[in-house]
């Protein structure tokens, strides 16, 4: 869907919030109506807020021809993503759109239908947010879930001796960004829907943090997500080749080594990677298998600093090879 159109049916901010009134359902999630001043949630007992946001920037996070409703649903994704990794259960969204003037209103609806269809996907809804005129679409989400205060696994908390764990596999974001740089100009709709489907560990998250030390996402890459530990928990993160569990994909492109390895920490795989104490791996295997994902134990935690590979029986340096907003991250395939 393209974003520009004739003068009738461009961007307005007023029409625009009337139609956001009459089209989203959000006015019973909250006690204030859709359209006030500002959203307002009664918190349940014993829980407290925890918060995120997330920006999406055409050119950066998706492309012109990437569907409208892919965007808003991928920029609502990430901060349910967010709150995953803290064991948050979703609660509200609010949604800012800057878009260029001349923008189709046809785009930003379907922006707001797909954030709100995944909003709604997880027992959320969007209750609010804001328009306003910018240079290139921007497409910021902010979420708000609750969570028990002594269950929120930060990324501090990890322990010499720990496990380090991951759900799902590794190397999604990277097989569709691959596979988009191969399909260059000739029009790539697929790997362009696939590089915004982002599945938040929800039901993992609220499932692991009975058990997990610390935890994040893996929207950067993993490689970026074991520096992090290991410099939040001030240890040293030991990950093992042979243990990865790499997506489904990664045969057919041939790669192997310090290539495949690239592709797979490219990130946007929106994992979580954990710490756990050893005894309780098998327990939150079963847990996590109950609510329809799989774990897989990929290292471990160690005194020291920094983040290594054990590759065969050689360690070596983990690379930071993931996800760089500020700079191009070059994959090693061809187009």
């Amino acid at each position: 869907m393209p974003r520009h159109a004739g003068r009738a049916a461009v961007i307005d901010e007023r029409r625009f919030h009337r139609w956001l009134a009459t089209h989203l359902p959000a006015g019973a999630a909250g006690l204030l109506p859709l359209g006030d001043d500002a959203a307002a949630l009664r918190p349940p007992p014993g829980r407290v807020a925890v918060l995120t946001t997330d920006a999406f920037v055409e050119g950066v996070h998706f492309r012109s021809a990437s569907p409208p409703e892919r965007v808003g649903a991928a920029v609502v994704a990430v901060s349910l993503s967010d709150l995953a990794a803290k064991g948050a259960a979703p609660a509200a969204i609010l949604l800012a759109l800057l878009l260029p003037r001349g923008t189709r209103e046809s785009w930003a609806a379907a922006v707001v239908r797909g954030a709100e269809r995944e909003s709604a996907r997880y027992g959320a809804s969007v209750v609010g947010g804001d328009t306003k005129p910018a240079p290139r679409p921007i497409v910021v989400g902010f979420g708000l879930g609750w969570a028990r205060a002594g269950r929120l696994a930060p990324r501090t908390g990890a322990r010499p001796g720990d496990l380090v764990v991951t759900t799902g596999a590794i190397g999604r974001g990277g097989l569709a960004a691959a596979r988009l740089a191969r399909a260059g100009s000739r029009g790539a709709a697929t790997p362009l829907a696939e590089l915004l489907e982002v599945r938040p560990r929800l039901a993992e998250g609220r499932t692991l943090v009975r058990w997990a030390h610390a935890m994040l996402d893996t929207s950067d890459g993993l490689a970026e997500a074991a520096h992090l530990l290991a410099e939040a928990s001030r240890l040293r993160v030991v990950l093992e080749e042979e243990a990865l569990p790499y997506a489904p994909g990664f045969d057919r492109l041939g790669l192997r080594g310090a290539r495949k390895r690239a592709v797979a920490f490219y990130g946007g795989d929106y994992e979580l990677l954990f710490a756990l104490a050893p005894r309780d791996l098998d327990r939150a295997r079963r847990a996590v298998r109950g609510v329809g994902g799989r774990i897989s134990p990929i290292g471990r935690l160690e005194r020291g600093r920094g983040a290594v590979l054990l590759v065969g029986d050689r360690t070596r340096p983990l690379p930071r090879s993931g996800w760089q907003p500020f700079r191009s991250v070059r994959l090693p395939v061809r187009a």
